[in-house]
């Protein structure tokens, strides 16, 4: 399968409140996080963010937390609109974009 990905948007440059989100757990702890990066996938037809510990420093090895997402009109989404990645084909292509932006110095920078 030839997953057309395109849009892979890296959220280093903004500033912390502009690519942070609250999630809450089952218990209704909340806990902030940083949007990593987001992209689309014409194969699953779906949008992508994935979420790092809010604070987590460079050097620091960190979960990394894929979501699927339907976006607004305006391309936005909150943190209810998140939804879990439970199909094994999409879990693998997620990461395997996850891979290349870890590995392009062009992405990741």
């Amino acid at each position: 399968m030839a997953d057309q990905n395109k849009n892979i948007v890296d959220f280093s440059d903004l500033d912390d409140d502009q690519r942070q989100i609250t999630l809450v757990d089952e218990k209704g702890n909340e806990e902030l996080y940083e949007i990593l990066f987001t992209f689309d996938s014409e194969d699953f037809n779906r949008s992508y963010v994935l979420l790092i510990p809010a604070g987590a420093q460079e050097d620091e090895q960190v979960d990394i937390y894929p979501f699927a997402y339907t976006p607004d009109e305006n391309g936005d989404a909150t943190s209810g609109d998140l939804q879990p990645i439970e199909d094994d084909d999409e879990w693998d292509m997620v990461q395997g974009v996850l891979d290349v932006f870890l590995h392009d110095e062009n992405l990741s920078d």
